[in-house]
């Protein structure tokens, strides 16, 4: 089946002096049908975060631009930008007094399907109206606690080192990447990344309700708003991109 993507990508300084994350959300520039979303939450030093998740960014458009269906998988694109990104920021350690790193969740929709990888604590929800269809797993000691079931949901969101990440991009270990895929989305289904400045306020149900009762654009401003109100001043950066699809209209 053919869609079309009703789509937002959003951002929020939070109470940080600096803006860390990056997103963004483009087309294939030769070939139709095919769209990117990329969203990535950088760390360390002034600048230095910035600088990283810019990285990210850059990779995914430079090999989408170059990224030829008939000849790379969906997965060999992902885990391309992913790992190059990850040089490149590793090397820039030794150009610079930062110590930047980077998460990264990165999104292709490609005849009909989606496919995506990610690393770090940057996520993806695919929702089915209210329903969480999948959600990737965080890079993260408190993601680990999860899995091994000594930490539930609620427990995660207070734990005292709930920033401390296992994996991400620039560090001395290579990135863990994971890939996820929908062979058969319908319409309606919608596609959420963001970072932790985002979904540490919200149950999934909150954000699937959200983007069901709202366009993308209104609901990533219903969204911020309401992590602003939640945060009291303590906010993170905050960056999310919506993908929403709808049927594709057939010509009359």
């Amino acid at each position: 089946m053919s869609f079309t993507a009703e789509t937002c990508v959003a951002m929020h300084i939070g109470d940080r002096k600096e803006q860390q994350d990056r997103v963004a959300l483009f087309g294939h520039p030769k070939r139709s049908g095919m769209m990117m979303a990329v969203l990535a939450d950088g760390m360390g030093g002034h600048s230095g975060g910035a600088m990283a998740a810019e990285q990210v960014l850059i990779r995914t458009r430079q090999n989408f631009d170059a990224y030829a269906p008939l000849h790379e998988t969906p997965e060999e694109l992902l885990r391309s930008v992913i790992d190059e990104a990850h040089t490149v920021i590793k090397l820039t350690r030794f150009t610079s007094e930062q110590d930047p790193h980077s998460t990264a969740v990165v999104f292709i929709l490609q005849q009909g399907k989606a496919y995506w990888a990610h690393c770090g604590d940057s996520r993806l929800y695919h929702f089915r109206g209210t329903t969480t269809v999948s959600r990737t797993g965080d890079h993260s000691l408190v993601g680990e606690l999860q899995r091994k079931g000594r930490l539930d949901e609620n427990g995660a969101l207070n734990h005292p080192q709930r920033n401390v990440l296992l994996s991400c991009l620039g560090s001395d270990r290579e990135p863990r990447i994971e890939y996820g895929r929908e062979e058969s989305p319908v319409a309606g289904d919608c596609f959420l990344l963001c970072s932790d400045g985002l979904w540490a306020y919200f149950t999934d149900f909150e954000l699937a309700s959200t983007l069901q009762e709202h366009a993308p654009r209104a609901a990533a401003e219903r969204l911020i708003a309401q992590v602003r109100q939640r945060a009291g001043g303590g906010g993170d950066n905050i960056s999310l991109a919506v993908i929403k699809l709808a049927p594709a209209q057939s010509a009359a």
